[in-house]
């Protein structure tokens, strides 16, 4: 009777510690996949679709990515100042630093990603050196892009700039010779450029990539001139000062830089967005 009693004690306890090792396993398990959500606004294209490409890879280190597309380049910002973003990814550094400037923002950059060449289109003409004389070019409103649009017609020896010239905060007043007397009409909209373009207004329009791709536009094939990869403007993930060592915003980063992802944006895009780090960053 006795032995009966010490069986039924001896099963009694080995069901409370495997009861005990059951409940510290679930409570691990709770714990290891307790996830991170991420609100990032982006841009749709390609900005929203290489956010989506690293979405399963975040989703493996508990970061929930959430994508908010917008379709302008003023609320990205205004919404991250605000809190209503985590980071947005739209962007190159002149841009963020000249928002920064005009609205007493403290926004900073968290990393290059890539780059996207501004090119130029024209259904007249096949070169930008076969502009006639007087030609009229629809340049958008977005100032920060004005150096690189300059950079094209100075490499193209239609335009000379004044000596001291920062390109990255230059305007077309700083244009010290302009042989051909080319009109650049600046007061249009970044994303009804390639509307401009499609119906034939002025010689030329520039027009950013990620609005040249929306409108099935292929930016080496199609362009008559387009900006070098040594460019200054790549694109940037944007974040608020002080949330750039998070790290959610690192494994975000991580994965945008990452070798799978950078070679990944070079043969999706053939060409038109262009990785910052074709290797990986290290």
């Amino acid at each position: 009777m006795e032995g009966i009693i010490m069986k039924k004690k001896w099963i009694a306890g080995l069901a409370s510690v495997a009861a005990v090792a059951l409940l510290l396993v679930g409570c691990g398990k709770s714990s290891s996949t307790k996830e991170t959500t991420l609100t990032v606004g982006a841009s749709n294209i390609p900005h929203a679709q290489i956010l989506k490409h690293v979405q399963p890879q975040l989703k493996k280190e508990g970061i929930n990515l959430k994508i908010k597309v917008f379709q302008d380049y003023v609320l990205p910002n205004k919404d991250l100042a605000n809190k209503n973003l985590d980071a947005n990814y739209f962007q190159h550094t002149p841009f963020l630093n000249n928002w920064n400037k005009e609205n007493n923002g403290t926004l900073v950059s968290a990393g290059k990603v890539h780059l996207e060449p501004i090119g130029i289109y024209s259904k007249k003409y096949k070169s930008l050196k076969d502009l006639p004389n007087g030609a009229t070019v629809l340049v958008s409103n977005n100032v920060s892009d004005y150096g690189r649009v300059l950079t094209l017609f100075k490499d193209a020896g239609l335009i000379t700039l004044k000596k001291g010239t920062d390109i990255t905060t230059a305007k077309f007043s700083d244009i010290q010779d302009n042989k051909r007397n080319i009109k650049f009409k600046t007061d249009l909209e970044p994303k009804l450029m390639p509307q401009f373009y499609q119906k034939g207004e002025g010689d030329a329009v520039v027009i950013n990539a990620n609005y040249a791709e929306q409108a099935k536009l292929n930016p080496t094939k199609d362009a008559i001139a387009l900006e070098k990869n040594s460019s200054p403007y790549a694109n940037i993930v944007a974040v608020r000062k002080g949330d750039k060592n998070k790290p959610a915003i690192k494994k975000l980063m991580k994965a945008l830089q990452s070798k799978s992802t950078q070679q990944w944006i070079s043969k999706h895009y053939k060409g038109a967005v262009v990785p910052v780090y074709p290797n990986g960053k290290n």
